[in-house]
């Protein structure tokens, strides 16, 4: 690896080993008969393989991760209780599929329709929730695609909350990852329902449908998916040393296949990656100087902990480089963006990282600015 900065080596970096956030090279060792897949190290939001990921393509109860997403929020918000209690109407109890067997005209706690959704995959409880928190399941499904185009799901549209088979419902492997990773960051306080292996219900008790939950691999969630169309799909995540992985995958042609292709493209990415960390937030980058300022130089920091994901194969082709315009004129306000981290290597595309001040520096005064005026002349006339 190798560093390198305009004006002035920074070799203490010498030794971390970093990527880009990019999708990588190296990803083509691995393939899959999925039709669509997507794998994302959700720690720093490498994209580890795809196929087809930005394919649009029916999701089936993959959808139903949306519905959970606006479930949560609403209780979050304070607008729904876990306690509150819903009716089931003709309409949810007529729902065919996976089911929770919702009573006709029960009130069923909140909580017990999410354990149906996410555990049971049930339609019938996807439809209570729809109806119970948007009035009709139609008018849902349109809050459903406006809060996904929101979270930056460009290629989703919504016409149920079931995931039941439609030519205009649609999403992508790409937004399914997007929209795990904004759950699982957005509402931990409700992601454990997910990696619930069993729930009884109507005195009818029922597994979690995800495969992996019951395989030693530090799977915990998410949800799974099946239609005639669709074939078999599935929504995963697993975290392990502080890493947390999303696969998506769908179009694989049994459950058996879908179990065992999800499981090997997981390990692949917890065997063939590794997440550097690399600064600290706030932790000093680089020293630039300051012109003008009652201190010579203003420390840049990185905004966030800066962790980057990297193939092992890989990582020796790297160069890191500060880039910045100094002197900085005083005076410097703390958080003032003043230059950037620039990484770039083989196979990954650029990736930059703003560097900001890290402190406040004050302008010197009247007289100072004479000394220092007079000191840059008297340095400057050698030259």
């Amino acid at each position: 690896m190798s560093v390198a900065h305009p004006r002035k080596s920074i070799a203490w970096i010498a030794g971390i080993m970093i990527s880009c956030i990019a999708s990588a090279t190296s990803a083509a060792s691995l393939d899959t008969i999925a039709k669509q897949a997507v794998l994302i190290d959700m720690s720093t939001g490498t994209t580890l393989f795809e196929k087809n990921a930005h394919q649009r393509m029916a999701t089936s109860s993959m959808s139903k991760i949306m519905t959970m997403y606006m479930v949560f929020e609403r209780i979050k918000a304070g607008r729904l209780s876990l306690d509150d209690t819903m009716p089931v109407s003709e309409r949810a109890w007529r729902m065919q599929g996976s089911k929770m067997f919702t009573e006709l005209n029960a009130q069923i706690k909140v909580e017990d329709l999410i354990k149906g959704v996410i555990i049971q995959s049930g339609n019938d409880a996807s439809v209570v929730l729809a109806e119970g928190l948007s009035g009709s399941e139609e008018r849902f499904a349109e809050e459903m695609t406006k809060r996904a185009r929101e979270l930056g799901m460009a290629d989703s549209n919504f016409k149920n909350a079931t995931g039941w088979p439609d030519d205009n419902h649609y999403s992508t492997c790409y937004d399914l990852a997007l929209l795990a990773e904004h759950l699982i960051k957005e509402y931990p306080e409700f992601y454990h329902y997910y990696s619930q292996t069993e729930f009884t219900y109507h005195g009818i008790k029922q597994g979690n449908r995800n495969p992996l939950l019951y395989r030693n691999m530090n799977v915990d969630g998410m949800k799974t998916g099946h239609t005639e169309t669709a074939g078999y799909g599935l929504t995963a995540s697993a975290e392990r040393n502080g890493r947390r992985l999303i696969l998506v995958v769908n179009g694989l042609p049994s459950m058996q296949a879908r179990a065992d292709e999800s499981a090997r493209i997981i390990e692949w990415g917890f065997r063939e990656f590794e997440s550097y960390a690399l600064f600290k937030k706030g932790e000093p980058v680089e020293q630039a100087a300051v012109w003008m300022g009652a201190a010579g130089t203003v420390p840049l920091v990185v905004e966030d902990d800066l962790r980057v994901t990297m193939n092992r194969d890989e990582r020796k082709n790297l160069k890191v480089s500060v880039v910045l315009e100094e002197p900085v004129p005083a005076p410097v306000a703390k958080g003032t963006r003043l230059g950037k981290v620039v990484m770039e290597a083989p196979g990954f595309s650029k990736r930059e990282v703003p560097l900001v001040a890290g402190q406040d520096v004050e302008r010197l005064g009247f007289i100072g600015r004479i000394g220092a005026a007079a000191m840059h002349l008297v340095s400057g006339s050698g030259s």
